[in-house]
């Protein structure tokens, strides 16, 4: 446990910091204690399919800290318009520069330029302003924030959100057996997002939450924390422990190590992680990870659109960059149909959803996005796909 705790003290300084950065860029919103903002309208412009249909990319360009994202954003969407057979889309891009006024001010010139829909921005502050400029205009903005309580109205989002995964976890646990969870989740924004996201998911799958339990971003809380999760799943009663914490912060480490040495037995206790560990491969040889569930999109679809862009741009894509491609990939598959309400609320929440990077999607009515997600495990030190992600919303999985 020592030398756990003595890798992991030096990047806990840090931690709290990078972890809230790293939810907030993406979303950049208050949050909302139901994780989902307004509903969205069913409006939108009418379309001449049989013309080159105009969409606008909005992307940080000239953010110094967002340019690798906004070009591979940039590349990924027109890597999909490559994809579209007898679909014309007209790809204009603008520069938000990361800033909220600057969106806002590039939404407006592209609707008066002709777009019929938008693509980004990136942050959810910045797509807040860029949505509300175009909404007397019936323009759609598909942001790429995952933050779900700014969505509603003209805006979308298409980031992967809390809820969703841990619906998808829920309702697996729950065909398990799965009775009721201690959420063990960290005092930052992403920590309380989590929290928020496995209790609603737990009440739309009949799971009860049997205790919520927060520790502060240092070596002394996260350590305390783990020390004392075994007596909180003795008393609570708990079946799982659903930790909410990203599997490259260094809290993990300690708690996969700490809390099977404390009571938390891996054999009994269903460990269950809201991230995708898989991006941390090292975590697999922790006790806490044997047998432990999170979950990943379709791994043939997202390795394929991996080596088609790295084909293409000589670098591998930025872990959102797909986000453009699956915004390009619905419009197309939209357009497609030949109708001229192919860009309204309506058409965009079509139920049978769309084929995106990483599998099938669909947008929400509430402005959200819903995913196909596999639910996996940690065997001897490998990955297992337990339960693959669903190709389509009528079979398992949903």
């Amino acid at each position: 446990m020592f030398a756990v705790l003595s890798r992991a003290r030096k990047a806990l300084r840090t931690a709290a910091v990078v972890a809230s950065a790293g939810l907030v860029a993406a979303c950049g919103a208050p949050m909302m204690s139901d994780l989902g903002g307004g509903g969205a309208g069913s409006g939108g412009p009418q379309i001449d399919p049989k013309q080159p249909v105009r969409v606008a990319l909005l992307v940080p360009r000239s953010d110094s800290g967002a340019g690798t994202i906004a070009r591979d954003l940039e590349n990924a969407a027109r890597l999909a318009i490559a994809d579209l057979d007898g679909v014309n889309i007209d790809l204009a891009v603008y520069d938000t520069a990361g800033s909220p006024a600057t969106a806002a001010s590039a939404a407006q010139r592209a609707v008066d330029e002709g777009a019929k829909i938008i693509l980004g921005p990136l942050r959810g502050e910045v797509a807040v302003e860029a949505s509300k400029v175009v909404a007397d205009e019936g323009v759609n903005v598909l942001s790429f924030s995952n933050n779900p309580s700014i969505a509603g109205g003209n805006l979308f989002v298409l980031g992967p959100t809390f809820v969703n995964t841990a619906d998808r976890l829920m309702g697996y646990g729950r065909r398990q057996g799965l009775d009721s969870v201690a959420v063990l989740y960290s005092e930052d924004v992403p920590g309380q997002f989590g929290r928020s996201a496995i209790q609603q998911a737990a009440a739309n799958n009949g799971i009860d939450v049997a205790t919520t339990q927060p520790y502060p971003l240092s070596i002394d809380g996260v350590t305390s924390a783990a020390q004392n999760m075994g007596n909180v799943v003795s008393e609570s009663g708990a079946d799982a422990v659903f930790i909410t914490t990203d599997a490259t912060n260094a809290a993990m480490p300690i708690l996969l190590q700490v809390m099977p040495e404390n009571g938390v037995d891996p054999a009994q206790t269903q460990y269950i992680g809201l991230t995708r560990w898989d991006v941390k491969p090292e975590l697999f040889g922790y006790p806490g990870a044997e047998g432990a569930w999170f979950t990943l999109p379709n791994q043939s679809m997202q390795q394929n659109f991996s080596s088609r862009f790295s084909a293409a741009y000589g670098t591998s894509p930025h872990p959102l960059a797909g986000l453009a491609f699956d915004g390009i990939a619905a419009v197309g598959a939209l357009v497609k149909r030949g109708r001229s309400d192919a860009l309204t609320g309506r058409a965009l929440t079509q139920s049978a959803g769309f084929q995106g990077t990483g599998g099938v999607f669909r947008l929400k009515s509430d402005g959200t996005n819903e995913r196909g997600l596999a639910v996996a495990t940690v065997r001897n030190n490998q990955m297992v796909i337990l339960d693959p992600a669903p190709s389509s919303f009528s079979g398992a999985g949903f």
